[in-house]
């Protein structure tokens, strides 16, 4: 960025303020202000209207993630970085619903840091290793909901309905599951009587409403 970033840091430990305002400024950030609780935070970034706060969560006289929450929705255009000790996974997706940017651990290195502080000040998301890790296996391991739904269906009905809400007809279904057609029929027959329904239509609307039909099985 062309422009001078200018910062706002929040953490209650007077040294590390010292020692991060130090690294922020060696490498051309400007530190607008200091804060050592969540209130005095939210006071500062209103009145100081810096691009990035870098924020501690866990603070006496009040925690960043409240902090956060209020400037991300007074003050949109500020971004908040949390820099913090904690890596479990209820302090990374807090800090996520309340809006912040980045996250990344106090051990973190200073052009780690200093890169964070750029990308949040440009409008990007970005996160340490570690926690970009644990976001993504969050993700990987949420269950499929589409799997979830109908768990009355076994595996080989839920395939068929999958097919039925793409549109598949009979015939259809049966040259790609490799079954006879009256085997088919017979899957069909009891997928309606399971799911209450009267006919196909009423199947696909209520297969489409679970997120069925959105992709052609393998």
């Amino acid at each position: 960025m062309s422009e001078t970033i200018r910062v706002l840091i929040t953490d209650d430990h007077p040294v590390f303020r010292q020692g991060l305002k130090g690294l922020l400024q060696a490498l051309g950030v400007e530190v607008v202000g200091e804060a050592e609780n969540g209130p005095e935070a939210v006071r500062l970034a209103a009145e100081l209207q810096p691009d990035v706060v870098v924020m501690d969560l866990h603070m006496p006289g009040g925690n960043g993630i409240e902090a956060t929450r209020t400037i991300t929705r007074t003050s949109p255009r500020i971004g908040v970085l949390v820099l913090t000790m904690f890596r479990d996974d209820d302090s990374v997706f807090a800090a996520m619903r309340a809006g912040a940017r980045g996250y990344l651990l106090k051990e973190s290195g200073a052009e780690e840091i200093a890169r964070a502080v750029r990308a949040v000040a440009a409008g990007e998301a970005i996160y340490g290793p570690e926690i970009a890790r644990r976001v993504l296996t969050y993700f990987t391991d949420m269950p499929d909901p589409r799997r979830a739904a109908f768990p009355e269906l076994t595996e080989r009905e839920r395939e068929v309905l999958e097919l039925i809400a793409q549109g598949r007809s009979n015939a259809e279904i049966a040259g790609t599951l490799f079954l006879s057609q009256k085997t088919v029929r017979n899957h069909v027959s009891n997928i309606f009587m399971k799911l209450h329904v009267a006919d196909r239509a009423q199947a696909i609307v209520v297969a489409r409403e679970a997120g069925l039909g959105e992709s052609t099985p393998r």
